[in-house]
């Protein structure tokens, strides 16, 4: 794969991930109640609905610090992309936890490990590369 081609795919999976934190920021936001349902198959209430807005906070901050701009590109994305991957591996991991010893099992659970899972191994893939010499960005 050419340079140029991985540093288009990097953006795009960066970019991708971070609408995904941006809008799933967002609707935690406002109704946490209902993303807690339909990923976990569970009721929150109290400070559960509390935490899940600011869990909604910080997801939409990452997605908006992680958004790809021309400026970032020119300086280098790392740390942001270090960001994403390893949110992304870490809640995959997680998710699946909860899907199989936790018992937890909303509809949404398994598209989102899937997502997750699929997004962190696309941005391992294309960081790969940088580890062996190549530059991040051109």
């Amino acid at each position: 794969m050419s340079h140029t081609s991985l540093n288009l795919m990097r953006g795009r999976t960066l970019a991708f991930a971070a609408v995904v934190e941006l809008g799933t920021g967002f609707v935690m936001m406002i109704d946490p109640l209902r993303v807690a349902q339909l990923l976990l198959g569970e009721e929150i209430s109290g400070a559960g609905a509390l935490l899940g807005r600011c869990f909604g906070i910080a997801l939409f901050a990452q997605g908006l610090a992680c958004w790809p701009n021309r400026e970032r590109c020119a300086e280098g994305s790392l740390p942001a992309f270090r960001s994403m991957l390893t949110y992304n591996a870490l809640i995959a991991l997680y998710l699946a936890y909860l899907g199989t010893v936790g018992r937890a099992g909303g509809v949404l659970l398994w598209p989102a490990v899937a997502v997750h899972a699929v997004v962190g191994l696309l941005l391992a893939w294309t960081w790969r590369p940088r580890r062996a010499g190549m530059p991040l960005t051109e």
